[in-house]
């Protein structure tokens, strides 16, 4: 005889567990499929059916420049001034950063908006995959180069303290910039670093512990025509004030039209 008994339905909680295992195991599969390439990699297809990373850089001709609605003059007339880059330029301890930090200070009292970029800061973050060859510190004025044209092109006064040794690396950044890159020369003799040696470096450069440091066995290549020079210290040790010398750069940004839009 057949029996009639019927099998009970599953509860609603039941098929509802049934149904997130079942959309488990979909996006499983699911990511173990798209895992060698994110989904939002958009790609394009060419003529030959290459396939084509349409975010890739370097040579590629699918990167385009992207204007933004707000352009540099409309952020300066709302800051009151004029963005540029003055790029402090010199010794390891020829008060680059002394005087870069005075001058910031001053800056924010008079209501302007600055910033300082300084060498060893950034090593701590965006260059920290840097040495000290030709190459790297090549690389590492390259990119603090295009940081402070950014900021600059928003209207920033941009204050760079980078010992940038070399004069092409120096010029590069010029070019990039353009008529608002000002040079600040801070010049000092060698044996006045040495003497001061605030870090430690010059000594152990002197010890062969340090290879490379420049002054010492790697040039440093003095500007020639910076738009500023700041005579940091003769060959008696005086040291210049870091105060005064930053009174003097703002005489000189005022004279230039960059404290004002």
């Amino acid at each position: 005889r057949e029996s009639t008994t019927r099998r009970p339905r599953p509860s609603f909680a039941a098929a509802r567990a049934r149904m997130l295992r079942h959309a488990a195991r979909r996006a499983v599969r699911d990511a173990a499929k798209s895992r060698a390439r994110p989904t939002w990699c958009a790609t394009m297809t060419t003529s030959t059916d290459v396939e084509v990373d349409a975010y890739k850089v370097g040579e590629s001709t699918n990167i385009k420049w992207h204007e933004g609605a707000v352009d540099r003059a409309t952020r300066e007339k709302t800051l009151g001034q004029k963005g540029c880059v003055l790029w402090f330029t010199g010794l390891s301890g020829s008060g680059k950063s002394t005087v870069a930090y005075t001058l910031e200070h001053e800056l924010f009292k008079r209501g302007k908006v600055a910033q300082v970029l300084d060498g060893d800061n950034i090593r701590h973050g965006l260059n920290s995959n840097l040495g000290f060859t030709a190459a790297d510190r090549e690389e590492n004025i390259r990119r603090i180069g295009e940081v402070s044209k950014l900021y600059a092109d928003s209207g920033m006064i941009t204050l760079v303290s980078f010992i940038s040794p070399y004069k092409k690396d120096r010029q590069r950044v010029r070019e990039r910039v353009g008529d608002r890159f000002v040079e600040v020369y801070m010049k000092i003799p060698l044996s006045v670093c040495e003497e001061r040696d605030p870090k430690g470096l010059y000594k152990a450069a002197r010890a062969g512990k340090i290879k490379g440091f420049t002054g010492i066995d790697d040039p440093y290549e003095e500007p020639e025509n910076a738009e500023i020079e700041m005579v940091v210290a003769e060959a008696d040790g005086v040291m210049a004030s870091p105060m005064e010398m930053s009174h003097k750069i703002i005489d000189i940004l005022e004279a230039k039209g960059f404290l004002k839009a």
